[in-house]
């Protein structure tokens, strides 16, 4: 087994769009800014399973700079991520993520958070964990600047 661990942080935005673990928060009225649609969760996730195969990082595989990439959807580039990690003998085991944000708010939104990322990472919804904790004041994601996701995952040998 191999344990991999992620970080992904973003500026918010007033008026960009909020999707958080595959889900977008409609009445958020900050969104992160990214290249890809700037889903912290799948790439905090993403850096956590790469790190933990010993890919690299999300920016070697999926780079801010490729226009490929604007936009994209990052369910897909965490797809993506779960077939480079099975590729290389490696497949997910379980994930547990913590954001780090004011807004939005994901307590009503949590189980379809774990259900999308259960569902592209091919693990049961009882493997996933998404946790939130606000900033309280204090740093960017207290005073609502940034969100911070940190992930965590664990990998087992392909059968």
């Amino acid at each position: 087994m191999r344990i991999g661990f992620g970080l992904d942080r973003h500026h918010l935005v007033p008026g960009s769009r909020c999707i958080l673990g595959g889900v977008e928060f409609p009445d958020c009225p900050v969104g992160p800014h990214g290249h890809s649609d700037g889903d912290a969760i799948c790439h905090a996730i993403a850096d956590a399973m790469l790190g933990a195969a010993a890919l690299g990082d999300i920016g070697q595989h999926f780079p801010d700079t490729d226009p490929e990439y604007a936009d994209a959807d990052s369910l897909m580039l965490l797809e993506r991520t779960v077939n480079l990690v099975r590729e290389a003998g490696w497949l997910p085991g379980n994930v547990d993520v913590t954001v780090m944000a004011e807004r939005p708010h994901l307590a009503n939104s949590r189980d379809a958070m774990r259900a999308n990322v259960a569902r592209v990472l091919g693990l049961d919804l009882g493997a996933v964990s998404v946790k939130a904790t606000r900033g309280e004041g204090l740093g960017p994601e207290g005073r609502g600047e940034a969100l911070t996701v940190h992930a965590v995952a664990l990998l087992v040998p392909a059968q």
